[in-house]
Order: C-alpha cells, then structure tokens, then sequence
C-alpha cells in the first residue's frame, strides 16, 4: 500500500457486522480509501456489532478527544451463568442457578442500583492494561491480577425480561464503561450469575449507526471517491467534539492558528472555569483544533483561549 501522506482527512462512521476485530475494518477502510493513516475511537469485541468511528489523516489527532462522548448501547443477557470472560465465549463459573422470576419492581431497582456514578471492574479478557501488559494477555497466562474498580458513569439504563432467562438492555455510558462488566455484575447481585450474549453499540455522542456506513459498502467500494460522497463521511472541518465551541474573527484566527493566545467575548452560555477544553472553529464554521481555557474575565464574559491543539489546514 501506498506510504505518500494521507491525501483525505474526515471521519467516517461505520456499522461493524459481528466477526471482525475493530482492526480488521480499519484494514478494510485503510483499503477503501488507500491511504495507511486511519484510526478509530475505541473497539468493540469482535462478537459484538454496532458504530465505530474511523478517522483518517489528521483527523486522528482527534482521537483522544472523540473518546469523550457518551455511547449508547443495545444487547442482551443470559441469567443463570457466569463465564470467565463475561459473555459466552468463556468456561463457566460461579456463581450460577436458576434465574429468578423478576417482576417490574425488581427491575427498576437494579436500574436504579447501577445508574450514576458507580465503580466497575474491567473484565479479565479486555484490553485494559495493567503493568503494561493486557489483561487478556494476563488471563490466558493464567495469572491473577488485582485490578482495581474505576469510576464510569451510566446515565440511563433500562432492563426488560424476554422468554426464559434472557434480558434485554439499553444503556448510555460515559466512556470506558465495559457493558461485559455490566452483565456480569448484575448476574452477581441477582446471585443466579449472568453473561452477555449479544451487544450492538448503536450510538456514539451525536453519531447513530443509522446514518453509518455499513461494513460491507465499505468493503465494495471500489475508489475512495464512493466512500467521501457517502452522507456517513465528515470532513475534517465538520467533526464535533464534546466540548463547548467558540467561534474566533479573522485576527483571532490567524493568532490561534499560530500558537498564541486569543480573548474571547462571550455571549452567554455555560459557566467555564480554567483549564476547560473548548472547540475552536474559524470564520467560516470550520474546526481549527482545541483550546483549553486560560483564565477567565470580567465575571465570565470574558475568557483567555490558549491552543492545545491546532489542525494544519495548510496541508490539506
């Protein structure tokens, strides 16, 4: 494949079939769009289907920021059997029983139970890394590892019982959330054991799988041209970011695009304190980087940006 620099630069949803890795259909866009600077931001199992985000060129400089937005989650649950590796690839394990009868009053308090900020431990086969290495890696070592619960946040989760012991789910998370950790715990609470059998990731902040492409256009394309004129594809300058924007003037966006600090007269909005990230965009909308908050004045109505972050727009 061609090593010349990146020649397209946007972010392209995808709607991933259940098989592939995450890597795998960064390969097929890497293909599609023939150019090897293609990222995504953040995996799903290889069982699992739903939206991922591909970004291309300097839009992977983005990366990290993207990981801010909440994901929204759709699957299902067996009751009455843990496994090793939180859905059904694993070995069984405690604890395990018969599924109870779970009446809509149950159900609404493990909703409660496991809404807000709550603590989770990743699970054992993830590629969470401890010590640097993974935790899978560790696992099919056969080593045992402490690992410690991290703060996640679940801002809506409704749970329904379907025939037998299955249980359907949809959640809205904040990043770094493991929905395998979410079967699992509520299969040890209920005391019956529990694994995932089934999740489709369907939204990604403002990005649905609906508007996504599927795997298989991505896979059929034969030019990267049938890829960009796709409604799925966002150009550089379009992607959204989960910060509160700020729109420069024509000086201003000349002194940010060349590292130096801008004073920005608010018009209203949320209150923002140091340090806060910001998306900065330019005259004509466009998204020049990301800015974090240097001080803030005159009661809030004004605010020192400084540049954490700038698009070469140049190079385009």
């Amino acid at each position: 494949m061609s090593r010349r620099p990146a020649r397209w630069h946007g972010l392209l949803p995808v709607a991933k079939s259940p098989g592939p890795t995450s890597h795998d259909v960064v390969d097929i866009a890497r293909k599609a769009l023939r150019q090897r600077r293609i990222g995504h931001t953040g995996t799903l199992d290889p069982t699992a289907e739903g939206l991922l985000l591909l970004l291309a060129g300097q839009a992977t400089r983005l990366q990290q920021y993207l990981l801010g937005w909440d994901k929204t989650y759709l699957g299902e649950i067996r009751l009455g059997r843990a496994t090793t590796t939180y859905d059904a690839e694993g070995e069984t394990i405690e604890p395990a029983g018969p599924a109870p009868a779970l009446r809509r009053e149950d159900l609404d308090a493990l909703e409660a139970a496991f809404s807000g900020h709550i603590e989770q431990v990743p699970p054992p086969f993830s590629a969470k890394k401890v010590a640097g290495k993974k935790l899978y890696e560790l696992a099919r070592a056969g080593e045992t590892v402490d690992v410690k619960p991290k703060p996640v946040t679940v801002f809506e989760l409704h749970l329904s019982m379907q025939a037998g012991d299955v249980m359907r789910f949809e959640v809205r998370t904040s990043s770094g959330f493991y929905v395998r950790s979410l079967a699992h715990d509520l299969g040890v609470r209920l005391g019956c054991g529990a694994h995932l059998i089934h999740l489709k990731r369907i939204a990604i902040g403002p990005y649905t799988v609906e508007d996504a492409l599927s795997q298989q256009e991505l896979e059929a394309a034969s030019s990267p041209e049938e890829v960009l004129k796709s409604t799925a594809w966002t150009p550089l300058e379009k992607i959204r970011l989960p910060f509160p924007s700020v729109d420069l003037n024509p000086a201003a966006e000349d002194r940010f695009m060349h590292g130096g600090e801008v004073i920005i007269l608010r018009k209203g909005g949320a209150e923002m304190a140091g340090g806060d990230a910001l998306s900065v965009h330019g005259r004509q909308g466009q998204l020049l980087g990301i800015g974090t908050v240097g001080s803030v004045l005159a009661r809030g109505r004004t605010i020192v940006v400084r540049p954490k972050m700038v698009l070469d727009l140049g190079k385009r």
